[in-house]
């Protein structure tokens, strides 16, 4: 039988991941490149070999990719559809981590206020509702590091299990980036065990190994099956251009290149609205940390996982997205501690603290039911898809000139159908010329030149796409 925190949890989670998830359109980058290619993934039918308009898109593998196609024949290609995977995983990873803890034997308000905590951080909450692979690469990462602290503490060899399942589930969401990170805090967890204890344990290095090798398994099937379809260049782009040269910055295509203190310079807003929370336990705890497997183990979570990202070339704020699980626990065990030091003296302070979580609460779901849809105005390709729609209809035909990821994504989703890209200029010369019924869609910065002449100009966010022919 549930108990009611688990269910009063539950039910919170529910509103804050699902409600108002479809009553916008796709915004930013992110949401119409993904969605483009699972809707290609959904009228095609190829699983193999993601695609944006046509072309190879072997960034990442495709485990968001397949849910969010499922999600889409199941109920729709709608953009609730896209969304679902990653709120379902931004759902588990929360009870993922209020389910172990409660396991660990932590009190249930301390796992539960923990999950909370989790759950209404600002860069978490507004990933798990967004379209992408970053919520199902922060659930594997969780479930596997979870399960793998479970088992240093006494659990038994079933949470084996739950460790690969978490690593398959990383691996198939970002390659080699869903290995290196729970990798580094289970390396950092050794060394700092073999320094504590003055001992090296092999076994203990061994066995979350041969666990990981089970682990990659899933990855290792669909690059199998990559290979047939797409030959060893398909691989080196998956492995090597998308993995290693986004890390040492050899892959300068991929873009997101910052200098090494840009996640420094992130730390104030990463953990919103619990930084202080945050960034004071995880100073407090360090001097536990010899005689506290616990809390040492969070905190390497957080302190390796930075590391390894700082040390990267290509870097973003949502990739701080894996480190979120274990500021949560650090932020929640720094109030039990201020609970139990001045309970006495703060009578009041936890109906003070419930009511500061319930406006977060309010004020996210504000923010869903309000005011994400007030930015489609500004922020939705849908305005422009339907010109194009309603310029076929008339007897034009379309087709988009070098097309940005994000155009040519909405292109797919809206469209439901391929559209046509041109990617030099002679090429668009030629096919403007062909016919007066011929219209390229391009994005520039300033109008077109002539002889072009612009039909439509529409606006999105900050960029400006024009409609011209001959």
């Amino acid at each position: 039988m549930t108990s009611r925190p688990t269910l009063t949890l539950l039910i919170l989670l529910c509103l804050l991941f699902f409600a108002a998830l479809g009553n916008h359109e796709l915004q930013g980058s992110t949401e119409p490149r993904v969605a483009g290619i699972a809707m290609e993934m959904h009228l095609h039918g190829d699983w193999v070999t993601p695609r944006l308009n046509g072309e190879p898109f072997l960034e990442k593998p495709p485990l968001s990719l397949w849910l969010d196609a499922g999600f889409m024949k199941l109920f729709g290609p709608t953009t609730w559809a896209v969304r679902l995977a990653s709120a379902l995983a931004g759902l588990f990873c929360v009870l993922g981590l209020y389910a172990v803890l409660r396991s660990l034997g932590r009190p249930v308000w301390v796992a539960w206020g923990a999950a909370l905590l989790l759950a209404t951080m600002g860069s978490f909450w507004g990933n798990v509702r967004q379209v992408g692979e970053d919520a199902l690469l922060c659930l594997g990462v969780t479930l596997s590091l979870l399960a793998y602290l479970r088992i240093s503490q006494g659990g038994q060899a079933r949470w084996w299990g739950l460790f690969a399942a978490g690593i398959a589930i990383a691996t198939l969401s970002k390659g080699v980036l869903g290995l290196a990170l729970p990798g580094v805090v289970i390396f950092a967890w050794l060394v700092a065990d073999s320094l504590l204890h003055k001992r090296l344990r092999l076994g203990a290095w061994l066995k979350p190994a041969a666990a990981t090798l089970v682990g990659v398994l899933p990855l290792l099937v669909w690059l199998g099956f990559l290979y047939r379809d797409g030959g060893a260049g398909a691989l080196a782009d998956v492995l090597w251009a998308n993995s290693v040269g986004r890390f040492d910055g050899s892959f300068e295509a991929a873009g997101h290149f910052e200098p090494f203190y840009y996640y420094l310079a992130k730390l104030p807003e990463a953990f919103l609205p619990w930084n202080l929370l945050v960034y004071l336990g995880l100073w407090h705890f360090r001097k536990q940390w010899r005689a506290n497997p616990y809390l040492l183990f969070f905190s390497l979570w957080l302190l390796a996982q930075f590391a390894l990202l700082t040390l990267a070339s290509s870097k973003r704020t949502v990739y701080l997205m894996s480190l979120a699980p274990a500021a949560a626990v650090i932020a929640m065990e720094y109030l039990r501690l201020l609970r139990e030091r001045y309970g006495d003296r703060w009578p009041k302070a936890p109906r003070a603290a419930q009511g500061v979580l319930a406006v977060v609460i309010c004020s996210y779901l504000a923010v869903a039911v309000w005011v994400l849809p007030r930015q489609d105005a500004q922020q939705s390709f849908l305005p422009l898809t339907e010109l194009i729609r309603s310029l076929e209809q008339d007897g034009k035909q379309v087709v988009l000139y070098t097309p940005s990821e994000r155009l040519a994504g909405a292109g797919v989703f809206y469209s439901r159908s391929l559209l046509r890209a041109l990617q030099t200029e002679d090429q668009l010369n030629g096919y403007l010329l062909a016919s007066a019924d011929h219209v390229a869609v391009m994005e520039r910065d300033d109008d077109p030149p002539a002889p072009l002449v612009v039909l439509h100009k529409v606006v999105v966010g900050e960029r400006a796409y024009y409609f011209v022919v001959r």
